[in-house]
């Protein structure tokens, strides 16, 4: 861990050393060769990463390199045609899990195949169908967590509609699930699928766009608070609005609410986001200061019938509720305070700072993935969480490479001294990635 943290310094240096020798660019010249028709890119990305006191035990650390190779290939035959295909190679190496799995490796697979008919930035209509990607809004809901050494994708059916500042999206999706050494089977996690439409208006609410949506989850299988089977049903109604206002200020929020059910239990549950932004321009380095709130209800009573906690279905969850990814939108109470300094035309620095508290004492802290890390089943912990620093830095070599390192501390609160070992948990990270 302290050599991970002294080479967090390096990072412009080792940047600009290989910048030096970057400025033949494969896919460039080779695409010069290709007919029009057919282009090929791709990139390599590089991860030094670790942490001290997983779970907040003492001991628990683990450091390990990630790499990251894909290479795109583009097929439009036609103006309204397209076939795109993206191969994904994913390891780690010196990790302490043995044997590697997703999301560190998945070796050798095809991440996205499908084909595009029609254009939704420049025509009206647009349907995608295959293997793919699914962004949504701030991505809080459904997005691609990139962020991961495999990143998340869709065997999908996408339907997009746009005409003078209105646009919808519907979808029918599954998640496809990654296996190390194996193709990445459609559907293989059957029984658990997602269905949306979600909206975007550009012109009800001046210098800002509106974003109804309703996602719809079915899943067979799961077990009700009674431990009896049953599948899960449950809609979730939401509404994001993002946008500018006199006076250098921007805003983003989001609300959603879900209702269904899990076999015999009730499901209810909600939460919201709210972000405001300042920058000030008269400064030479234009800092932008930020401050945000983010709940997500928690399950008041783990054997009444009724199903709290609010659900974050697939989101981009990395640093969305701290660098350090120990917390997510589930049963959670997060104030944010931020700044977004751009020093130079290539440095940019984001310091943050977090203070956390659960929901409901009753439930479980659950981590950016979803999955509960330590849980108060009798209330007795308290509900105060802890506080997070973090300090992010990204340096833009050029137009195809650039570098980041950050460093995240999280500092345990009453919650997690009484249902863990309590111990402060550490992340730092090194990344380069080259796009070529």
């Amino acid at each position: 861990m302290i050599t991970l943290l002294a080479s967090l310094g390096g990072t412009a240096a080792l940047a600009q050393e290989v910048a030096s020798h970057a400025e033949f660019v494969p896919s460039d010249e080779l695409n010069k060769q290709l007919p029009r028709w057919l282009r090929l890119s791709g990139e390599f990305r590089t991860r030094l990463e670790g942490f001290t006191s997983g779970g907040f035990r003492a001991g628990n650390d683990d450091d390990y390199l990630l790499t990251r190779l894909r290479i795109n290939m583009h097929i439009q035959p036609a103006s309204w045609l397209k076939f795109e295909f993206q191969g994904q190679d994913a390891r780690v190496f010196w990790k302490n899990q043995r044997p590697a799995a997703p999301p560190f490796q998945d070796a050798v697979d095809l991440r996205l195949a499908y084909i595009q008919i029609g254009d939704p930035e420049h025509k009206t209509f647009d349907l995608r169908a295959g293997r793919q990607e699914l962004l949504l809004g701030d991505q809080r809901l459904v997005g691609n967590v990139d962020w991961q050494n495999v990143a998340r994708s869709f065997d999908a059916v996408r339907l997009t509609l746009r005409y003078n500042g209105y646009r919808i999206d519907a979808f029918t999706a599954s998640v496809v699930q990654a296996v190390d050494s194996e193709f990445d089977r459609p559907f293989r996690k059957k029984g658990d699928n997602l269905y949306g439409v979600y909206g975007g208006i550009e012109t009800l609410v001046p210098h800002a766009v509106v974003e109804p949506y309703v996602l719809w989850r079915v899943t067979r299988n799961l077990l009700t608070e009674f431990s009896k089977p049953g599948n899960r049903d449950f809609k979730t109604y939401g509404l994001r609005l993002a946008g500018t206002l006199p006076g250098n200020l921007d805003y983003n929020t989001e609300f959603a609410v879900q209702r269904g059910s899990l076999g015999s239990d009730r499901i209810a549950a909600w939460g919201a986001h709210w972000l405001v932004g300042y920058t000030l321009s008269s400064m030479g380095h234009k800092p932008r200061f930020m401050a945000e709130y983010n709940f997500a209800s928690g399950d008041k009573n783990p054997h009444d019938g009724v199903e709290g906690t609010f659900d974050q279905l697939y989101p981009t969850g990395h640093d969305k509720y701290g660098l350090a990814d120990q917390v997510g939108w589930r049963n959670i109470h997060d104030i944010r305070l931020g700044v977004e300094l751009h020093v130079n035309a290539k440095w940019l620095v984001r310091p943050a700072y977090h203070n956390y508290w659960l929901a409901n004492a009753t439930d479980a802290l659950y981590a950016s993935n979803g999955l509960p890390i330590t849980r108060g089943t009798d209330g007795s912990a308290g509900r105060k969480l802890g506080q997070e620093a973090d300090l992010a830095m990204l340096y833009r070599v050029n137009n195809h490479i650039q570098a980041s390192a950050g460093f995240a501390h999280l500092f345990p609160g009453e919650f997690l001294k009484k249902t863990s070992p309590g111990h402060a948990y550490n992340y730092p990270y090194l990344m380069i990635s080259y796009r070529f």
